[in-house]
C-alpha cells in the first residue's frame, strides 16, 4: 500500500492526523489478514468475499464489531477508486450502526395530512411504513383503515423502500422517485453512468429544487439496490 499517498488523500479530505493514522492502521490490519488467511491476496486483488470473510473473522468473538475497520476501508477503497468494495464496506458498516428510523414527514413533497393520519395509526417512520405497506393487500387495508388514498400510501411505501439506501432520504429520495426510479428494482436495472447523466438532465430540465448526485453516489446507489433483498411486493 502507498502509505504516503493514502495519508495525503485522507488529510486533503479533512481527516485529522489521528484519524488518518487510525485508517492506515486498520487498512494494514486487513492487508495482514489477507496475507495470513487468504493465501497472500494483495490489497489490490482483494474482492467482496475477502472483505466479508475479514468482517466475519473480526466478529468471531461475541459483541465484536468491524464497523471501525469498515470505516477505514471505505476511505481506502475510495482512494483506490474501487467502487464495488467501497459500496460494500459502506453497506456492511451501515448494518452495524444503530440508526433512528427516518421520519415520514421529512420526505420532500409528501402529503402532511396523510403523514398525520399515519402517525395517529402508529406509523411514523420508514421502517414502520415498509412493514405496514409490504403487500398490495396490506396497503389497501391501511388505506381503508386510515382514509388515506391508496396512491398516497403507495408513494410513502416506495419512498420508504428507497430510503433503505444510505443517502436517499428527504430530497434525494424525492429526486429518484420523481425521475422514475421509484422502486429498488427499477434503480438496480440502470447503468450507473447513464443514471447519473439522466438525473443531471432531469434536474436541469424540470428545475428540480436540488442537485443531481455525483457519479460515485449514483454508482453506489445502483450497487446497493442490486444487493438489497426485496421486501415490498407490487
Amino acid at each position: 500500500m502507498d502509505d504516503t499517498g493514502f495519508h495525503n488523500f485522507l488529510r486533503r479530505g479533512g481527516r485529522s492526523p489521528q484519524a488518518a493514522a487510525r485508517c492506515l492502521r486498520h487498512v494494514h490490519g486487513f492487508e495482514q489478514y489477507l496475507e495470513d488467511h487468504r493465501g497472500g491476496t494483495s490489497l489490490e486483488d482483494a474482492g467482496a468475499a475477502d472483505l466479508e470473510q475479514f468482517v466475519a473473522w473480526i466478529e468471531r468473538e461475541p459483541k465484536a464489531s468491524a464497523k471501525t475497520q469498515l470505516w477505514a476501508l471505505g476511505y481506502y477503497f475510495e482512494y483506490t477508486n474501487n467502487v464495488k468494495l467501497r459500496s460494500l464496506a459502506s453497506f456492511l458498516r451501515a448494518q452495524r450502526i444503530k440508526r433512528v428510523p427516518f421520519s415520514l414527514g421529512k420526505f420532500r413533497g409528501v402529503d402532511p395530512i396523510a403523514v398525520d393520519k399515519l402517525a395517529a395509526a402508529g406509523i411514523r417512520n420508514v421502517a414502520q411504513m415498509r412493514e405496514a405497506g409490504r403487500t398490495p393487500n396490506d396497503r389497501q387495508s391501511l388505506a381503508e383503515r386510515t382514509g388515506i388514498p391508496i396512491e398516497a400510501i403507495l408513494e410513502l411505501v416506495k419512498l420508504s423502500d428507497l430510503a433503505r439506501i444510505q443517502g436517499l432520504k428527504s430530497i434525494r429520495a424525492r429526486l429518484y422517485y420523481d425521475a422514475g426510479m421509484d422502486t429498488l428494482e427499477e434503480l438496480a436495472a440502470w447503468d450507473p453512468d447513464e443514471l447519473w447523466q439522466m438525473l443531471a438532465a432531469f434536474t436541469e430540465r424540470t428545475g428540480f429544487d436540488g442537485i443531481a448526485p455525483l457519479p460515485k453516489e449514483a454508482a453506489s446507489a445502483v450497487a446497493t439496490a442490486k444487493r438489497l433483498p426485496k421486501v415490498i411486493e407490487y
